[in-house]
């Protein structure tokens, strides 16, 4: 289901394209976050705001910051990043806009009620599809943790969706209205970990590549569409990024990827998405694992 088209005007009246309204979306949702913190430049953020048709009581001041390292490590084990360390507090993952494709009833079609959504492998939708998301093997192992103590959160739901290679969001980009790959819930182990079986996301216009991702107080609560823990991002590292696009059908994230930074994007630019960054293990041609550790 799509939003009502007159939440996708300029401020003349004209149409916003459909490639550019993820980022206006990202923009209106986080503008009083980042208002609070005080974290764009009034300049920049105005000039980000006229680009993208958001004009209005809109706009904000803060100052921006610089970006943080992107590191990847092929000879990691996987999900070390994750697992390892898990005593004492923690640094709590910064909150960030779910954006406009979450499918969690936020905004318009919910697929958390759906039968099959419980799963780890998310590479093909289910139901009354089986359409599979073609890409480089993305496996992605989060471990969430109590920020105050470090514990590990066992039993926890964690509910993980992302672009597909050709920057779509399944039931919202045209085309794929009807497909539900790339979504799926996951409850936490004894080791407070949940892993995903994906495809690399690709980068789309506006924003560094990313992972969406909600935490839960359990799957029940999930899969009720309950009250949300925890709504934040997962940042993919430069490096990795730039292996993954020189492969065959991520042609058009390379142009994507040359535009923006994780300093200049809307939403690691605060801290350069310092406690949001996976590490990487694998290669491009055997697929990777992206790991991070989560403080909730």
């Amino acid at each position: 289901m799509r939003t009502d088209e007159k939440d996708w005007l300029d401020a003349d009246g004209n149409p916003i394209d459909e490639d550019h309204r993820g980022l206006v979306y990202d923009i209106r949702t986080l503008i009083d976050r980042r208002r609070a913190l005080g974290i764009f430049s009034g300049v920049a953020l105005t000039s980000l705001l006229t680009a993208c048709g958001v004009t209005g009581d809109e706009d904000a001041s803060a100052t921006p910051s610089s970006s943080g390292a992107a590191s990847t490590s092929p000879s990691a084990t996987p999900a070390a990043s994750a697992t390892a360390d898990a005593s004492g507090p923690v640094d709590e993952v910064p909150d960030e806009t779910a954006g406009p494709y979450p499918a969690d009833g936020s905004n318009g079609v919910d697929v958390l009620d759906d039968s099959g959504i419980v799963r780890n492998d998310i590479r093909s939708s289910f139901g009354s599809s089986s359409t599979s998301a073609e890409g480089v093997p993305l496996t992605i192992a989060l471990t969430v943790r109590d920020a105050a103590t470090g514990a590990a959160l066992a039993g926890r739901g964690v509910y993980l969706w992302h672009c597909d290679r050709d920057g779509n969001y399944s039931l919202y980009s045209r085309g794929i209205e009807n497909e539900n790959y790339l979504r799926g819930v996951q409850e936490t182990d004894a080791n407070g970990t949940v892993t995903f079986t994906s495809i690399y996301p690709a980068c789309y216009s506006g924003r560094w590549p990313h992972i969406h991702f909600e935490v839960y107080e359990d799957v029940a609560t999930a899969v009720a569409t309950g009250p949300i823990v925890k709504t934040s991002q997962i940042a993919l590292p430069a490096e990795t990024n730039d292996a993954v696009y020189a492969t065959s059908g991520y042609e058009q994230s390379v142009r994507n990827a040359s535009q923006v930074s994780l300093s200049s994007d809307m939403v690691f630019g605060d801290d350069g998405g310092i406690h949001q960054i996976a590490t990487m293990a694998g290669s491009a041609s055997e697929g990777y694992t992206a790991s991070l550790a989560i403080g909730v």
